[in-house]
């Protein structure tokens, strides 16, 4: 069990090797860590070296933390997430943004892979998130870390608006063309079976996968202004005979469209 002493270690271990005045941490998801490769003057710290970081094991996340600038803005990355269905207690899988929390970070924004379940989605969409259906256990529950947030932090907009508004007018100037809709957080690993994305589309769903939701609750608990955005990298509404959900075809997708977020991610920087 994470103890308040756990926190202040990795803090301590990081605020030295932070650029000054970084207030923007950035999540990187299933094969969106390339767009580390766009951070100026990086220092790549791997997660091993950090107090009481867990490995990142899944497919696509390097497990690197990495501290430099995007668009001339001081920024931490996390090249690579932890997840429930690695075996992590969701402590650990929240751990770093606690830490983050404690190293005056004040705005998050969190990237995922998702699969898409609205029927007018494609592969290669960007969707920005204006809110979850959680269906994974809540990362709050047990005792209250008072020095982090409330009891009973409010959802009602989980996602930042101002941000949200920033982030499609940047879209619309760059000409690229982006989604908006309802992330579900299930644990996974399996894929969902088709009556499953049916099920979560009927009850709200856009897009569906397996991380991001216990960050973002942990990030609002601590006051912290989070963005999200996903990238569609299969289309989980229409199903093939010989239809198979595949891990690279997720990671190639994110790839392709990695490009284009990094320059939403980017300008929005500069402007949060």
């Amino acid at each position: 069990m994470m103890q308040e002493q756990h926190y202040h270690e990795a803090a301590s271990f990081l605020a030295s090797r932070l650029p000054k005045d970084t207030k923007t941490a950035i999540i990187l998801g299933s094969g969106l860590g390339e767009l580390a490769n766009a951070i100026q003057n990086p220092t790549v710290i791997p997660y091993a070296q950090i107090p009481h970081f867990a490995h990142s094991t899944a497919i696509g996340h390097k497990g690197n933390l990495i501290v430099g600038t995007l668009g001339g803005v001081p920024v931490l990355a996390m090249q690579g997430r932890f997840h429930y269905y690695e075996g992590h207690a969701m402590e650990q899988v929240t751990f770093p943004i606690r830490v983050m929390k404690l190293l005056g970070i004040e705005n998050l924004l969190v990237s995922n892979a998702a699969g898409g379940i609205n029927t007018s989605f494609k592969i290669g969409d960007l969707m920005i998130i204006k809110d979850h259906i959680n269906n994974m256990p809540n990362p709050l529950i047990g005792p209250n870390a008072e020095m982090f947030g409330p009891r009973f932090p409010d959802m009602t907009r989980a996602y930042d608006r101002e941000f949200m508004t920033k982030a499609k007018a940047i879209a619309q100037e760059l000409g690229i063309p982006v989604r908006e809709g309802v992330y579900v957080g299930l644990t996974g690993p399996s894929y969902e079976t088709p009556a499953e994305y049916m099920f979560w589309s009927k009850v709200g769903g856009d897009a569906i996968g397996m991380s991001t939701v216990p960050e973002v609750i942990v990030a609002r608990h601590a006051g912290m202004r989070v963005f999200g955005m996903s990238v569609i990298t299969n289309e989980g509404y229409h199903f093939a005979d010989d239809f198979v959900n595949d891990a690279q075809d997720v990671i190639d997708a994110a790839n392709a469209a990695s490009e284009k977020m990094e320059r939403i991610f980017s300008e929005l920087l500069r402007q949060i």
